[in-house]
């Protein structure tokens, strides 16, 4: 699989504003963010897509989200928002999931 830049982040490459890491998962602030608070969880294990996950990454995606509820509890945020893009359509821009973690102001739906 092609390197991305959170391949990059990950390996310490390039740097980042890291708000968290561990051995399964970095979680990182967004450098274009889209609320007050804007994190990416990232697992280190490069995968695409959504569409390219296997039953036997339930586990770590699911950690995706025991990281983020982590995280934000430690900045004490209990209202926020979570949003994984799969795809160009859908605005995936880093071919390698990660879930963006959003908090700090209201959200409305459909977003705007």
């Amino acid at each position: 699989m092609a390197e991305t830049i959170f391949s990059k982040i990950i390996a310490k490459q390039i740097p980042a504003k890291i708000a968290y890491e561990d051995d399964k998962y970095v979680v990182i602030h967004d450098i274009q963010p889209q609320a007050p608070v804007h994190l990416l969880v990232i697992p280190r294990k490069q995968i695409a897509t959504l569409n390219d996950l296997r039953p036997g990454d339930a586990e770590l995606v699911g950690g995706m989200f025991l990281v983020a509820s982590k995280v934000m509890t430690q900045l004490g945020h209990t209202d926020y928002r979570t949003v994984f893009n799969c795809g160009p359509g859908a605005q995936q821009s880093v071919f390698h999931i990660h879930l963006h973690v959003l908090a700090g102001r209201p959200f409305t739906w459909p977003p705007g």
